[in-house]
């Protein structure tokens, strides 16, 4: 066995593992289901190699919320190694005692495994695993039109020109303070265009810890023994020459007449995923699982502080190879939940349409990458959309940057001219995303605002055809990418939100809104900046940050400029009113720029509790009678509250069963057997009395029970009271003597 193969012994040991692995009951869908093709075709032919996915992936979501690069990046690390060692356990043991190789990962819940078809059956049948994935050798898209002659210097490389980094170099953006990731063939990190970007290189020493990987642990069987950099290369190495090319155009620049790349002054990390130009998905994926949280060469010590802002992919894992649609579609997920954008190569399938269809490519994640020539027409080789290998019909490519006949750095401090493919236009786009971020370091971390800016400084291309019309289209995506225009961009940002002091209030308590503006990216201050805020229906203005302006309801904040990344708080004090009810909400406010349109804030409610500040009584006035007696109730309303008056205040009563309405205390209104009194206001801590008088009947027995009586306000829900009962006596008829006179 292998000695690169590892058993997850740095984390439990195999008696833990034993004692948490109880085998998983089987699942009631056919094991066969769960099996990729390709994985039962080789396993026919003997021990083959699989990935196995958990039914249970870890849930990110949360982490788009997140506001920095570094906070997603920690809260994704963390989720994904935690649900890994929370759920692989009982899979682990069941591999350790079959006794088959394996290499648990994060970056998805899977586990690497080779073994034959009895092991594919024996966990396929398991409920914690969600399926199978074919893990085949991939062989790499090579350039189109290769050059092999060393080419001589060019000073700024026609490529480079063309999109404009220049200028934006001028403006002294070179992607300083940013850091680009590859994934491919390998890098030589000492060439004289790409060693003093190397983040392991300080000028004087070198340390390869955090800042290379190689993902090669063994010999691929298309390829001879052997390999010309090892395998589990400590340094970094290039055993085919494509990967030296593509980070050439990314950081290219020998200090001389060498200018090859786009951000120069961006610093690099390098992954090798292909052993002499074959990859495969296990490889692909423990890359992108290095750049979230890039580690010691010996893998110890993860540090997601040190993870890339940008990777470059010049890759692609094939259908016609074995590579399912979503064999790479969680790990790429993943990895731009932790805020890394992930460029990525479109394929040089040629000009039909739907011809961009092998992972990453196809993913919505993914930035795909077009190839354009030095006259902005889309290459003849460039894969075009939409896509359809996954049922999607998505859109494809996002954008184009030159990708024929480019120059770059190859191993041996060489340079090549002459090559061609997606491959080669792709670092573009990482080069660009590294100057977007050095001009608008508040961008870092914001995957979709950076691919959008990309998209919309573009050079707009029209085409129709591929089941697409204009801009953007399926052959240029949103056009050849502009680096000046993306930095020129307008890319102000305006940020609105609003709290509320309290959670619930009650009428005549006060509300403290805090408005805060936050000036979320931006090179230069935004000016005239404007808030408003609008007075809540139902409450009145009490005060307001000074200095303000209050027009009716509105109340009017004016700012000459905020500075990027810049904050603003302001307050608003209201009263709410005492006839208020339901809910306060304050839901009309605003803030704008001179480079900023409107922006509107979310509504914020408030609700209002219920004041129970009416207290009614009703007594009756004697505790029995007699059919035929009058009965007097006398009702009082009390306002308990110490402040506020009680307005439009409704009293009723109903004639009880067994009486007759006599008279009631004016004025009254009567429907039916309904009495109602209404008050405009009860002062605070004042009462109201009336009388109702009933005759009882004479034929009522038993009680006479006033039980539906009650009181409201504006303020108050319907407050009844409890039931008056009123015995009553019979009348006895004694016979009388008659005397003759």
């Amino acid at each position: 066995m292998s000695k690169q193969v590892y058993r997850f012994l740095a984390v439990l040991s195999i008696m833990s593992l034993l004692l948490a692995g109880a085998a998983s009951p089987a699942s009631a869908t056919p094991w066969r289901d769960k099996v990729d093709p390709w994985v039962l075709q080789t396993a026919s032919e003997g021990q083959t190699e699989f990935l196995v996915y958990l039914t249970t992936q870890a849930d990110l979501s949360a982490a788009e919320a997140l506001p920095t690069r570094l906070e997603k990046g920690i809260y994704v690390f963390q989720t994904l190694t935690s649900t890994a060692e929370r759920t692989q356990k009982g899979l682990i043991a069941e591999l350790v005692n079959l006794g088959v190789e394996y290499r648990p990962y994060w970056i998805a819940n899977m586990i690497w495994v080779r073994g034959s078809l009895g092991t594919i059956q024996r966990l396929a049948a398991r409920t914690d695993v969600a399926h199978l994935y074919a893990n085949p050798r991939v062989a790499l898209e090579a350039p189109v039109d290769e050059n092999s002659s060393i080419s001589a210097p060019n000073g700024i490389e026609w490529n480079i020109s063309l999109v404009n980094a220049p200028q934006v170099w001028d403006l002294g953006y070179t992607g300083q303070g940013v850091v680009i990731g590859g994934q491919d063939t390998g890098y030589q990190w000492d060439h004289p265009a790409l060693k003093n970007q190397y983040r392991g290189w300080d000028g004087a020493s070198v340390d390869h810890d955090y800042n290379w990987h190689d993902a090669i642990h063994e010999n691929d069987n298309h390829t001879p023994p052997g390999n010309p950099c090892g395998f589990d290369s400590p340094v970094p190495c290039d055993d085919v020459s494509h990967g030296t090319h593509t980070m050439g155009t990314m950081v290219g620049d020998d200090g001389g007449s060498n200018q090859i790349g786009m951000a120069p002054g961006a610093r690099w990390i390098g992954c090798r995923n292909m052993e002499e130009g074959w990859g495969k998905p296990s490889t692909y994926s423990e890359c992108y699982q290095w750049f979230i949280a890039p580690t010691r060469m010996d893998g110890s010590e993860p540090r997601p502080d040190l993870a890339p802002d940008v990777i470059n992919n010049s890759w692609g894992c094939p259908p016609s190879e074995g590579c399912e649609p979503d064999s790479l579609l969680i790990p790429v997920q993943n990895l731009v939940a932790a805020g890394i954008v992930t460029a990525h190569s479109a394929g040089n399938s040629g000009d039909g349409c739907s011809s961009v269809d092998t992972p990453a490519a196809i993913y919505a994640e993914s930035f795909t990458v077009g190839a354009t020539d030095s006259t902005d027409t889309i290459a003849d080789f460039s894969s075009r959309g939409p896509v359809t290998v996954d049922g999607s019909n998505r859109p494809k490519p996002d954008i184009s940057a030159p990708g024929v006949n480019i120059r770059s750095s190859v191993p041996g401090g060489s340079y090549q001219g002459g090559w061609s493919g997606t491959s080669m236009a792709g670092p573009h786009v990482a080069g660009l995303v590294a100057l977007l971020i050095s001009a608008h370091p508040a961008l870092r971390g914001q995957v979709e605002q950076i691919e959008s800016v990309i998209e919309g400084s573009a050079l707009h291309i029209p085409l129709t055809g591929c089941a697409s019309e204009g801009v953007p289209n399926n052959a240029y995506g949103w056009g050849r990418i502009d680096a000046l225009a993306a930095v020129e961009s307008n890319l102000h940002q305006l940020e609105l939100g609003k709290v509320a002091s309290a959670p619930i209030v009650t009428p005549g308590d006060f509300i403290t809104y805090t408005l805060t503006v936050t000036h979320s990216f931006g090179i230069s201050p935004t000016t005239n900046l404007v808030l408003t805020d609008t007075v809540p229906v139902g409450s009145a203005f009490v005060s307001a940050t000074i200095p303000f302006t209050l027009t009716a309801d509105t109340v009017r904040w004016d700012f000459p400029s905020l500075d990027a990344l810049g904050t603003i708080n302001v307050d608003l004090v209201v009263q709410v009113e005492f006839t208020s009810t339901g809910t306060i909400t304050n839901e009309d406010y605003a803030v704008r720029s001179d480079q900023v349109a409107l922006v509107r804030g979310e509504a914020v409610t408030t609700p209002l509790e219920e004041l129970n500040i009416l207290v009614l009584n009703k007594v009756a006035s004697a505790p029995m009678v007699v059919p035929g007696e009058l009965i007097t109730y006398t009702l009082t309303i009390t306002n308990i509250h110490a402040l506020i008056p009680a307005t439009n205040v409704v009293l009723t009563d109903t004639l009880p069963v067994g009486s007759a309405f006599v008279s009631a205390t004016l004025p009254y209104s009567q429907i039916g057997d309904t009495i109602r009194w209404d008050f405009l206001s009860l002062d605070a801590m004042a009462t109201q009395s009336v009388q109702l008088v009933v005759r009882v009947k004479l034929n009522a027995t038993g009680t006479l029970t006033n039980a539906s009586y009650a009181v409201q306000s504006d303020q108050v829900a319907w407050v009844h009271g409890p039931p008056i009962s009123t015995l009553l006596g019979k009348v006895f008829f004694l016979p009388v003597a008659m005397h003759s006179p």
